[in-house]
């Protein structure tokens, strides 16, 4: 029986609607989503921060709510799981610098399993040094640190995401819809209404 386990990577600030959604709509699907964060454990929280578009040059970014963890990050492994979802907001700044958050994706990517990154979600992939080659998606500011981990940056409307193999990627939470479709297409679901 294939497993139905999911890896969150998460950390403090995260994006709120990249953390929330995913995690509730995927948890509906009946995938186990284990949400976790280095130096935390389970029953811990991480703070969310909430970015928005009001027309400035950038997003704005406010406080979010407390996202509780469910599981222990030093108790996880790739093998263990079906597939990868990594949120955006300024959590993957923080995550790429520790070498065991590195380690677990590039297990991820070397087992080819369906890898999900949203908006700064991106840092996390560039850092762990698995876009080499590939394309991606990603909040353009993002689009920099991309090139420099020798990928190709894939512009796409805020609400679309793209696929390559085994990585589906989207600028930012208003591509919930196509991104979470996307991925569990990559995860080998099919929903019918």
């Amino acid at each position: 029986m294939k497993s139905k386990k999911l890896l969150m990577l998460v950390g403090d600030y995260v994006e709120d609607y990249e953390v929330m959604v995913p995690f509730q709509a995927l948890s509906m699907l009946g995938y186990q989503v284990d949400a976790v964060c280095p130096e935390k454990k389970g029953g811990e929280i991480v703070r969310t921060s909430i970015h928005d578009f009001e027309g400035d040059q950038t997003y704005s970014e406010k406080r979010g709510h407390n996202f509780t963890l469910n599981a222990d990050f030093s108790a996880v492994s790739a093998k263990d799981y079906l597939g990868l979802i990594v949120p955006g907001g300024r959590a993957p700044e923080y995550l790429r610098l520790n070498p065991e958050v590195l380690e677990l994706v590039r297990a991820f990517a070397q087992a080819g399993k369906p890898m999900a990154a949203i908006c700064h979600g991106a840092q996390l992939l560039s850092a762990a040094g698995v876009l080499q080659g590939r394309e991606c998606s990603a909040y353009p500011a993002c689009a920099p640190e991309v090139a420099l981990a020798g990928g190709s940056y894939v512009a796409v409307e805020m609400d679309a995401a793209h696929v390559e193999g085994n990585l589906v990627t989207a600028p930012a939470w208003p591509a919930h819809p196509s991104w979470l479709a996307k991925f569990i297409h990559l995860l080998g679901a099919k929903i019918e209404i």
